[in-house]
């Protein structure tokens, strides 16, 4: 009768089971990975799949086992640093839509507001839009791929131990999400600019001619200008959105 210990399947199976929960945590927080229209079953399949893959390229892991003192730790550390990649994505996709709620404020746009299920809040339409186009890019560029990559590369910065708030501290996630943001800000910047001529040039428009009724003729006129900027902001969006997923990926790799 073949009989396997405690310590031997402890050996066996924890060099899995850490992987696992990180890969796992990653899919209940990063976007197109969490959404809704991915099955719970789907995910915990997915993770354990890529765990299982990961094997050769993750070295030698720390044997854990479940009943020390330290599997509680290990554990918090797994979730938190796997929730942190996903939300370090979710701030890249924030920061371009940020730039859409600028932009729709300025276009006059923000009135067009609905409930974002995803959120769990208020969103304009042209942030809205701003969104599905960021995550549309995500998924052309393989942004996914770079999610997963990032997962297996974080054990080589963050390797498998109990301190989870030493990992904390070094991420700095308050740096990326302030970096992150200022990047939202500058996307949004050509369309402000042209938008912000337009009503300089309404302006002078209502001076020269105060029988005009400019009230009338301003909101075509400045959602025309907007909608222009965006046709011609878009087709360049890509370098942007790589260049922050590349900074924010970057946190959770050797440095």
């Amino acid at each position: 009768m073949i009989t396997f210990s405690e310590a031997q399947l402890t050996a066996w199976l924890a060099p899995l089971i850490w992987p696992f929960l990180r890969t796992l945590a990653l899919f209940t927080s990063a976007p197109v990975l969490s959404s809704r229209a991915f099955p719970v079953r789907a995910r915990i399949g997915l993770a354990f799949f890529v765990a299982l893959a990961a094997q050769p390229s993750l070295g030698q892991q720390p044997v854990i086992g479940m009943n020390e003192a330290g599997a509680l730790g290990a554990v918090i550390q797994q979730v938190g640093v796997g929730l942190a990649i996903g939300f370090a994505i979710r701030v890249v996709f924030a920061a371009v839509e940020l730039a859409g709620e600028v932009a729709g404020f300025q276009m006059g746009l923000n009135f067009a507001s609905f409930f974002d299920p995803t959120l769990n809040t208020q969103s304009s339409a042209v942030s809205r839009f701003f969104g599905q186009i960021t995550l549309f890019i995500f998924i052309v560029m393989n942004g996914h791929l770079m999610v997963l990559l990032a997962v297996i590369k974080s054990f080589q910065a963050f390797p498998v131990d109990q301190n989870f708030l030493q990992a904390l501290q070094q991420m700095k996630m308050l740096d990326l999400g302030v970096n992150l943001f200022a990047s939202g800000l500058w996307i949004s910047l050509p369309m402000v600019g042209v938008l912000m001529f337009a009503n300089l040039a309404l302006g002078i428009v209502s001076r020269v001619a105060p029988q005009m009724n400019i009230y009338a003729i301003g909101f075509p006129i400045t959602l025309t200008v907007g909608l222009i900027g965006m046709a011609a902001t878009l087709p360049m969006l890509d370098e942007p959105l790589m260049g922050l997923m590349e900074r924010a990926l970057d946190v959770f790799s050797v440095r």
